[in-house]
């Protein structure tokens, strides 16, 4: 495993970029931990999860995984690649600062056209009414083969 830092090196954003899913992991106020998959973009100082229109159980601002962050505001980014060639694996894990932002926010239309510029998905979907999970990285580590190609 590379030694932690903060900012993301050459190969690490190249790794990032080639991966389409994530594993985002926060706690509530007790220290539960939840884990889920996310799709995310990345400017090379934050991640973006956009809060999309996919069919979930409750109102896109009562998931789990905002009242995380709105209760603990540190999370846990994972991005990794699984081969049964074991010469193909890797990961990028980033631990930060997890922020919920409103639309309103300045950073809000720069986060949609990322996640939108990388999943077509999103492109068709009303994510301008939505808030935005922003990860500002605080340690960063990596490991794997894949990450040296």
């Amino acid at each position: 495993m590379d030694e932690a830092h903060t900012t993301l090196s050459e190969r690490e954003r190249h790794f990032i970029d080639s991966q389409r899913v994530a594993r985002l992991a926060t706690a509530d106020a007790a220290g539960h931990p939840s884990a889920v998959p996310v799709c995310y973009a990345c400017d090379g100082e934050r991640f973006f999860i956009a809060l999309d229109e996919k069919p979930k159980s409750v109102d896109a601002r009562k998931l789990k995984r905002v009242r995380n962050i709105e209760a603990r505001p540190e999370a846990s980014l994972l991005i990794d690649q699984y081969s049964d060639d074991w010469s193909q694996l890797g990961y990028v894990l980033i631990h930060g600062h997890a922020e919920i932002i409103s639309p309103a926010h300045p950073l809000h239309p720069h986060a949609l056209a990322l996640v939108r510029a990388r999943y077509i998905q999103y492109r068709s979907m009303h994510l301008e009414i939505l808030p935005v999970i922003v990860i500002t990285p605080q340690r960063i580590s990596s490991w794997g083969p894949a990450l040296e190609q």
